[in-house]
């Protein structure tokens, strides 16, 4: 078996992406896998017969009934337009495809089976696995949004906590008197089964903290679609831009449209690009928000570079003030990838000692490992001096 990548160039696959923006653009959700089924479709079907490409992306782009004459009407509009639209020069890029060829002709036909010179070929389609491991900062607009798809299935939910509402158990410390009664008139008055309560739990706090310098500018705007899927996936995010000040945008990111969300929180964040005072922004955050009880007990994400004009000392001093009271503090860095790197900017070396887990921040597959370092942050061991986790 060996493996050969290359970029598949063909009409189908330009059919299938180029389609499914048309079909983005007149407001239907196409995820990603339902275009590569699409170009596998295509790939059984063809591409010349009308008929055909319709009924094959009916059968892989389209999950809901309503979306049927939005469809018909995207369809017949691209179709009659298809062969312009293939050939525009802002057309998507090729779709990269790993192709494994499986040659058993060395076998010597043992068996009784004809020996076979043709080998065999499985296409396996990987855009989704070249956007995995590609840096943030070479992406295109077009993957941009499909990265927001991706992210958009990830799940940032750390270890529950403890909830101060109690809930129903088959057993417990604290029996439950009403439940008790209830179960004892099935039983003609009897107490037959005592019903107790237990605390429950709930879903602990996620604070983001993204860095929007200028520095920060060649992953910012991929980050703030991780931000915007950690919202908008679940219901207690908070979100927050730091730059030259600190800026809450979590209503902003709330909306489910990718699009609609990202307008609402540029226009709300007005120091994009600008310079950064990460010490005095964490400062202001402890004092107004994370002291008073918002990140008390929460896993803290701070997406930076590390990057900082302001006093070392400061951020070093904030650092400690937020380490005293998270769960969990998560320091990302796009730079830490980079061969030979080490944190010598001040601020990142004046912060890394308050730092329960370290971790990369320039692709998807570093997301998919912080989305594992969030779900699996271990409670921290209370110590008197800084320490720094080692991922």
């Amino acid at each position: 078996m060996t493996d050969h990548t290359f970029e598949a160039t063909t009409s189908a696959e330009r059919m299938a992406v180029t389609f499914g923006r048309v079909l983005r653009g007149a407001g239907l959700r196409v995820p990603t896998g339902s275009v590569l089924a699409f170009v596998d479709a295509l790939g059984q079907v063809g591409i010349d017969d009308r008929d055909s490409v319709y009924w094959a992306g009916m059968a892989t782009l389209v999950r809901k009934p309503e979306d049927f004459d939005l469809y018909d009407r995207s369809f017949a509009v691209f179709w009659w337009s298809a062969a312009s639209v293939a050939t525009h020069p802002d057309a998507p890029e090729p779709i990269s495809i790993t192709l494994a060829i499986d040659d058993d002709s060395d076998d010597g036909g043992d068996g009784g089976t004809e020996p076979n010179d043709d080998p065999t070929l499985v296409l396996r389609f990987s855009a989704a696995e070249v956007l995995r491991n590609k840096d943030f900062a070479a992406y295109t607009n077009d993957e941009l949004r499909l990265a927001q798809e991706l992210m958009s299935q990830l799940r940032f939910i750390g270890p529950p906590r403890r909830s101060f509402r109690y809930s129903s158990s088959r057993r417990g410390r604290r029996p439950d008197l009403p439940a008790t009664i209830r179960a004892s008139l099935r039983a003609g008055g009897e107490p037959i089964r005592r019903q107790w309560r237990e605390p429950g739990e709930r879903l602990r706090r996620l604070v983001v903290l993204l860095d929007i310098s200028g520095s920060m500018e060649p992953y910012a705007r991929a980050m703030l679609r991780f931000v915007h899927a950690a919202v908008s996936g679940r219901q207690r995010v908070e979100a927050f831009a730091i730059g030259t000040r600190l800026t809450r945008m979590t209503k902003e990111l709330h909306s489910r449209d990718p699009d609609s969300a990202l307008a609402a929180a540029s226009d709300r964040v007005h120091d994009w690009s600008g310079g950064t005072r990460l010490g005095e922004c964490l400062k202001v955050f402890n004092d107004q928000w994370g002291v008073r009880g918002m990140a008390r007990g929460a896993i803290v994400v701070i997406l930076s570079d590390g990057w900082d004009r302001g006093d070392p000392e400061v951020l070093a001093n904030q650092m400690e003030r937020l380490q005293r009271i998270t769960y969990q503090t998560v320091w990302v860095n796009p730079l830490k990838v980079t061969p030979g790197y080490a944190p010598l900017a001040r601020g990142m070396a004046a912060a890394l000692p308050y730092v329960d887990s370290f971790v990369e921040g320039h692709s998807m597959a570093a997301m998919q490992e912080l989305a594992t370092v969030i779900a699996s942050a271990p409670p921290r061991r209370q110590s008197h001096s800084p320490r720094m986790g080692a991922r």
